[in-house]
């Protein structure tokens, strides 16, 4: 079993090439948090935010994703005290008002209002999931000073950061005992009581990764995570997240969009298990591919590529399919499959194209596990391993792009300005139609890669942005460390 790390070191945190400016940012909050509350902090709980380098949309289709956690993240000094059980919660940044609320009973926890965009609503979250599993009659009561540096609605699960971060506070000052696998799990439920429906990737990556280290996260047959360690190069791997600072409403897009897509993939599964003739029917394209190879010893990356072959050979219409067409191949009734799948999130198209979202998601899995392979077996030669990465990485967006159509004319623009730009791969990251891209980039050529980007995209589309939202809007980050607590501060 495996516990949150506590260090006295930030090097067992963050890139050396981080330390310095980390330890600034550390001491800092421990000087504000004695202004604050007139003592000296116990602890710092920490939580990272995470990309997903590869392996969009599968998550919903059963299959594995690979993210990291970046070196933005949430920090948390606590004090504790048994005089009371009262939460006193403040925040480095101003515009987050402090607030206090207490402790309302073993059953109850904590009312939490998700009607309602308050900040402090994310600690609850971490904090009601935490003492609804431990059940203790009388918490500590608690002071609370909060920094965070993952931009929010940025797509990289600032969200995810700071619930995890809140949990792993109210473990240590409450001396409970739980394991890695025990918050994450936690943390994903505790998430959805401010409305967020997670899947669990982002709380994987915040609590799980391990400097150095992608995670290989997969949700099938149960939630699973295993460190990938990427290739030492030279010059060193870096990775570069570019917020095109594009949001998509859901609740507007989502019929044409998101909810879209879920629909097509798990039709399309029901579909191809139908025309497979499988042992039973799924919606899973992941248990389409394990019921189709059951009980045989095929590797995963030659079974997704008989499946990509499976899938054109039964989706043969690749203008799309009618409502009835979809009835007809998937053996269900109209009115039955419009009861089950979209009703709960309607959806708005002329045609489902089932051919070109069952490509993507196969290809795509594929993507990751030879992402993986490369990582666990890298070619001696530095730039080989740049080379074939990257290749990845732009598959991947010209499949999001022109097979599931969920990238966007800003997307296109900034992968298109990467390449240009000397990034080997650049790709979306995150549901798409909007927010951040990933590029592959050779450490030295971090700062011209950030300052090429900086003018022919923000300062043409975004010229009133500040430098301080500039370097939210565009950052370098090497794969960091998960959930810690840290106690090296002075």
């Amino acid at each position: 079993m495996s516990y949150i790390p506590t260090y006295d070191s930030l090097d067992a945190i963050y890139d050396t090439s981080m330390v310095a400016n980390q330890g600034a940012r550390y001491q800092a909050l421990v000087d504000k948090f004695e202004q604050q509350y007139n003592s000296k902090p116990e602890f710092i709980a920490r939580s990272p935010g995470r990309v997903n380098l590869i392996g969009e949309h599968i998550d919903y289709c059963g299959f594995g994703v690979l993210p990291m956690a970046v070196d933005r993240d949430v920090i948390m000094a606590v004090a504790t005290t048994d005089d009371d059980t009262k939460i006193r919660i403040a925040n480095i940044n101003s515009k987050y008002p402090a607030r206090e609320f207490d402790f309302e009973g073993v059953d109850k926890v904590v009312t939490i209002d998700a009607s309602s965009l308050e900040w402090s609503n994310y600690f609850k979250c971490g904090y009601k999931g935490m003492l609804e599993r431990a059940r203790l009659e009388k918490p500590k009561g608690m002071f609370i000073l909060v920094d965070g540096n993952v931009p929010a609605g940025s797509g990289l699960s600032s969200s995810a950061a700071f619930c995890c971060t809140a949990a792993l506070s109210v473990i240590t000052a409450n001396n409970l005992k739980m394991t890695k696998q025990e918050l994450t799990e936690i943390a994903i439920v505790s998430e959805r009581n401010v409305g967020v429906n997670s899947g669990g990737m982002d709380q994987s990556a915040s609590v799980l990764s391990e400097q150095g280290f992608a995670l290989h996260v997969e949700f099938v047959p149960k939630l699973k995570a295993t460190p990938v360690k990427l290739p030492e190069t030279q010059p060193k791997l870096a990775f570069v997240i570019a917020n095109t600072l594009v949001t998509a409403d859901k609740f507007v897009t989502g019929p044409r969009n998101y909810n879209l897509r879920v629909v097509e993939t798990k039709v399309g599964a029901l579909c191809l298990s139908r025309a497979l003739k499988l042992s039973k029917q799924s919606d899973s394209y992941k248990e389409v591919c394990d019921l189709y190879f059951d009980g045989q010893s095929v590797p995963e990356d030659e079974q997704l590529k008989q499946m990509l072959t499976l899938a054109e050979q039964v989706f043969t219409n690749q203008n799309g399919y009618t409502r009835s067409e979809m009835a007809e191949l998937s053996g269900i009734a109209e009115d039955e499959l419009v009861k089950t799948y979209m009703t709960r999130f309607p959806v708005e198209t002329d045609l489902f194209r089932m051919y070109q979202r069952a490509v993507h998601v196969f290809g795509e899995a594929l993507r990751v596990i030879q992402f993986g392979k490369v990582c666990h077996n890298p070619p001696s030669n530095s730039e080989e391993v740049y080379r074939q990465l990257g290749d990845l990485m732009n598959q991947s967006q010209a499949s999001c792009a022109k097979l599931y159509n969920c990238s966007c004319p800003e997307i296109d623009e900034v992968t298109k300005l990467a390449i240009e730009a000397g990034a080997v791969g650049s790709r979306l990251t995150g549901a798409g139609w909007g927010g951040c891209t990933v590029s592959l980039v050779h450490e030295n050529k971090v700062p011209e890669f950030i300052a090429t980007i900086k003018n022919k995209y923000y300062k043409k589309h975004f010229p009133e942005l500040t430098d301080a939202q500039l370097d939210d809007a565009i950052l370098a980050t090497k794969p960091c460390s998960g959930s810690a607590v840290f106690t090296g501060f002075k």
